[in-house]
C-alpha cells in the first residue's frame, strides 16, 4: 500500500484545536489565576524552576491554560520567556544575604543561628484532612495565621552564617578558588559535552523535578559513586536581587525572589597521604538551588552535581550527557509526544522491509 495523503487534514487540525480550547476553558472556567496563585504555590514553584522564569502570575496563567499539565505549563512559560528582551543582568547574588524563612541542618544539631523549621510538611502525618473539604463546601475559607520566624541565637535573619564555614574552620573542607569567568548560559547557547559546571547547574535546576529526584535517588542507591550524603544546610528564604545598569553608579534593588538552597557534604579521601602514611579524609560539597520552596529537588540536584563533578567508572549518573539531556521536561516530553504524530512514510518503509523478510527476499 502506497502513501495516501489524508484528506481534510487542515480542517481536522483546526477543529481539534478549537475543541481543546473549549474543553480547557470549560474545565477551568470557575478557576481564576488568582485562585491558582493562592492555592497552588508548590505547583507554581516547580514550573518557575523548570521554565527558568521567576514570575508567579505567568506561571499561574500557564497552569490554567494547560489544565494543570506540568510539562505543558513549563513549555508555555519557556516559549514566553524566549520572547522577552534581556534588559539587564543582575549583580552576583550571594545567598549569605538571604532573608531566611526556613533553615535546617541534618548534620549538626546546634548551628550558629539555630535551626529554623519554618513551614514544612516534614513533621506532619500524611493523612487526608476532611476539614478542608468541609470548609470548601460551607464556603468558609481557611484563615492563615501569620507566624513570626524566630531563632535562638542573636543573628540577623538576613546574615546567618553558613554551616560549611564550621567545616572550613576545622580544616575539613577546602574551598575552591573563586572563578570570575562569565558563566555559560544554556538558554542562549546549546549545551556542549563535556559540560562546564555552570551548564550543569543550570540544566539541573531547569530539570523536571521528578526526573532529577529519580536520578538522584538512583545515584544514592548504588547506581553511581555517591554514598549517603549529609545535608549540611537546607535554607529557604527571600533572596534580594540587584542590577547595575551603569558601571559608575551603585546597584539598584529590584526585588526579592524565593529560593531553596542545599549544600550536601560528601566525605572523600585525599589523593596524598599525610606524614604518618595514612590517607586523610575531608569533605566536598554538592550544591543545589531552585526557584521557590522545592527542597526535594534541590537535595537531589546537590547529589547529581557532586556525581557529575566527580565522575568515577561508567555509572550512568556520572555521565553528564545522559543526565542533563534526559531530565529536561520539554525535550523529553516533546520527543515522546511526537511519536503520536504522523509517521506514515517511515513506517511504510519499515513495513515493506518486514514483508520482504517474511517472503524470504532478504534480511
Amino acid at each position: 500500500m502506497g502513501y495516501v495523503a489524508v484528506k481534510g487534514g487542515q480542517q481536522a487540525i483546526e477543529a481539534s484545536i478549537e475543541q481543546y480550547k473549549q474543553k480547557t476553558n470549560y474545565d477551568s472556567d470557575r478557576l481564576t489565576v488568582e485562585d491558582i496563585l493562592l492555592t497552588m504555590s508548590q505547583h507554581i514553584n516547580q514550573i518557575m524552576s523548570e521554565a527558568s522564569l521567576y514570575d508567579r502570575k505567568l506561571a499561574a496563567l500557564a497552569i490554567k491554560q494547560s489544565s494543570g499539565n506540568m510539562e505543558e505549563a513549563v513549555f508555555l512559560l519557556r516559549a514566553h520567556r524566549s520572547t522577552l528582551p534581556r534588559l539587564h543582568y543582575s549583580t552576583v547574588t550571594n545567598t549569605r544575604n538571604m532573608f531566611v524563612e526556613r533553615r535546617v541542618s541534618a548534620s549538626f544539631k546546634d548551628i550558629p543561628g539555630g535551626q529554623i523549621l519554618g513551614a514544612s510538611p516534614d513533621f506532619t502525618h500524611r493523612l487526608l484532612d476532611d476539614s478542608i473539604a468541609v470548609a470548601d463546601t460551607e464556603g468558609k475559607p481557611n484563615q492563615y495565621k501569620q507566624h513570626t520566624t524566630t531563632n535562638t541565637i542573636n543573628y540577623p535573619l538576613n546574615a546567618l552564617p553558613k554551616v560549611i564555614d564550621y567545616l572550613e574552620d576545622e580544616g575539613l573542607f577546602t574551598k575552591e578558588p573563586e572563578c570570575n569567568d562569565e558563566p555559560d548560559d544554556i538558554t542562549k547557547k546549546t549545551i556542549e559535552f563535556p559540560s562546564s559546571r555552570s551548564e550543569r547547574l543550570q540544566a539541573l535546576t531547569r530539570g523536571q523535578t521528578g526526573a532529577v529526584t529519580s536520578l538522584g535517588y538512583a545515584e544514592i542507591r548504588g547506581y553511581g559513586n555517591t554514598a549517603h550524603p549529609n545535608i549540611g544546610e537546607c535554607r529557604v528564604g527571600q533572596q534580594p536581587v540587584y542590577i547595575q545598569p551603569f558601571e559608575d553608579e551603585d546597584a539598584y534593588f529590584v526585588g526579592d525572589i524565593e529560593l531553596t538552597e542545599v549544600e550536601a557534604f560528601m566525605p572523600v579521601s585525599k589523593s596524598q597521604k599525610n606524614e604518618d602514611g595514612h590517607v586523610e579524609q575531608e569533605f566536598n560539597i554538592g550544591y543545589g538551588i531552585t526557584f521557590g520552596q522545592n527542597e526535594t529537588k534541590a537535595i537531589a540536584m546537590s547529589v547529581l552535581d557532586y556525581s557529575l563533578s566527580h565522575p568515577e567508572g561508567d555509572a550512568a549518573t556520572c555521565d553528564d550527557e545522559f543526565v542533563l539531556l534526559h531530565i529536561d521536561s520539554v525535550e523529553s516530553t516533546g520527543f515522546i509526544s511526537h511519536l503520536k504524530l504522523p509517521h506514515y512514510v517511515t513506517f511504510q518503509s519499515v513495513l515493506d522491509r518486514v514483508r520482504q523478510t517474511k517472503r524470504g527476499g532478504g534480511s
